[in-house]
Order: structure tokens, then sequence, then C-alpha cells
């Protein structure tokens, strides 16, 4: 079921989708949404990092952010350090500050930005956790084990990653063709 006025769950993004509304957003923006497509994480955790977050090649989420209050660290991936590089993001504080300094950027600003270049593109059914439903499906359909996904998003329970994976009708008919 698509999504539909905040109910249902977030479209997949398609690499030329994701490249349309990355070129639409502006550099902090694109930031933040890139470290949740290559991280898997929520906007509430990348909006909420700060540049001492960014340790060698990975990317810590401290628990104090995270929706189940546990810290985990993600490796970035090579094109997410090239975008964060390209983004003159701040060297201490928070990486994405808001109107006020001491503050991140809101959750809000973020949804409102995304919105605004879904629509500009026409696109529909798409949310802030399109890049976290689309990270968790592209790397269980490239075999990924599950554990290292719930490990790597930060899930409380199999359970709970399982409701984020997207199944194709071509994946459900393949499915059944292996019965012979």
């Amino acid at each position: 079921m698509p999504k539909c006025d905040r109910n249902g769950k977030s479209e997949l993004w398609t690499d030329a989708q994701l490249e349309q509304v990355a070129a639409e957003l502006n550099p902090n923006m694109r930031a933040i949404f890139s470290i949740c497509y290559y991280t898997g994480c929520r906007v509430s955790e990348s909006r909420q990092l700060r540049a001492e977050s960014l340790v060698g090649d990975t990317i810590v989420f401290k628990k104090v952010t995270t929706k189940t209050k546990r810290t985990r660290a993600v490796p970035m991936h090579s094109k997410l350090k090239v975008i964060l590089a390209e983004s003159n993001l701040p060297t201490t504080g928070y990486l994405f500050p808001g109107r006020k300094t001491d503050r991140p950027v809101s959750r809000q600003a973020c949804d409102k930005a995304l919105r605004k270049a879904c629509d500009y593109l026409g696109f529909e059914g798409f949310s802030t956790h399109s890049n976290r439903r689309t990270w968790a499906t592209r790397l269980d359909r490239a075999g990924v084990r599950m554990k290292a996904i719930k490990e790597l998003g930060g899930w409380s329970s199999m359970a709970a990653l399982q409701r984020y994976l997207d199944v194709s009708d071509a994946e459900m008919a393949a499915a059944i063709e292996v019965l012979g």
C-alpha cells in the first residue's frame, strides 16, 4: 500500500528518483538525506549528528539520538564521503544547525524540504522514511544477512526490520516458480 496523507508505507526510491530529488535539495538537506540513504538511519538521527560523530570512515549514532537508545556505528559509503566533503559542514557542534545554532535543524524543516522537492518533481508516496526503507530493501535484495541489516539500521528486532522490507510482484512470482 503506498503512502497517502502520512498513512501506509513510504515508497522506495529508484536511482533516478533519488538523483532528481538530491538535485533539488540544498547542500545541507542533500547531506542529511544522503546520510539517511547510505546508513539507513532515521532523519531525526541524521539531523542531530555532531561533527564529533564522524570518526574516520564511520558515523557514530549516539544512544541519546536513537529511537532504540542504543549507540551504533555505521561505516561510511564512498559516495557518502564525497557528498559530505562537498557540503562544507562545520568541524564542531551540530553538522546541521538550525536557526538557533545551539540546536539542530528541525525534523519539520527536513520534511518540508523533501516534500517541496517531491512536489516539484511530481513524486507521490515518498517521505523521510523512504531512504530507510530503500536502504533496508536494497541490502536485503543484495543478499546481505538480516542480522547485519538489523544491527546497522538499529532496529530493535527482526520483526521490526521485516516491516520495512519491500517484496515486489516479480519476487513473489519468482518465489512460486521455485516450486518447479
